[in-house]
């Protein structure tokens, strides 16, 4: 009896392990960066909303040395180089995988870049991002969730008044193919 009872526990412990797999975090929401300079939001986009887009919504640093708000100066599209860094887009889109991770390309406005990322959230309140440059030069930072809004956040809804804006490319839920110019 004692060998069927230690049996049945283990059956069930290991049937427990194999129809319980971990979920992933939903990772929509506002997340403040690890070195606190900015605050992203994260939401749905592209078709059937199955791609992650994330744009800033707030900065430590809103306005240049010139006392005008930053813009992307630095970015290779000659077309994006007037916009506002406050309410670009910076996570481009990115592609969901099976393990709920979500990759693609997130873009630097500070240098014009763009790095191929990694990004998931294993708990709600934090997500990790996994930026990787060549491919072996690799970096991950933690992300906190923020529910609260402090002074100079956009608060609006993307592309609506008082938001952040979408990139052409993913304003219509269609993303364009990508230019040879650059992001």
């Amino acid at each position: 009896m004692k060998q069927s009872a230690t049996h049945l526990l283990a059956s069930l412990a290991t049937a427990g392990m194999t129809l319980a797999p971990a979920y992933a975090a939903e990772p929509t929401g506002t997340w403040l960066t690890e070195d606190k300079r900015a605050r992203v939001r994260t939401e749905r986009c592209g078709p059937g909303n199955a791609n992650l887009c994330g744009y800033v919504v707030w900065g430590s640093k809103p306005l240049g040395e010139n006392g005008l708000p930053r813009v992307d100066r630095e970015n290779p599209d000659p077309g994006k180089r007037e916009r506002p860094l406050l309410g670009h887009q910076m996570i481009l889109g990115l592609k969901p995988g099976e393990d709920g991770r979500f990759s693609g390309q997130i873009y630097n406005g500070d240098n014009g870049k763009s790095y191929a990322v990694t990004i998931w959230s294993e708990t709600p309140s934090e997500l990790s991002v996994k930026g990787c440059l060549l491919a072996v030069l690799c970096g991950t930072q933690t992300w906190t969730r923020v529910t609260d809004v402090v002074q100079g956040q956009l608060k609006g809804p993307t592309n609506g008044e008082g938001g952040p804006r979408s990139d052409r490319e993913w304003a219509s839920g269609k993303p364009a193919p990508t230019s040879p110019k650059g992001r």
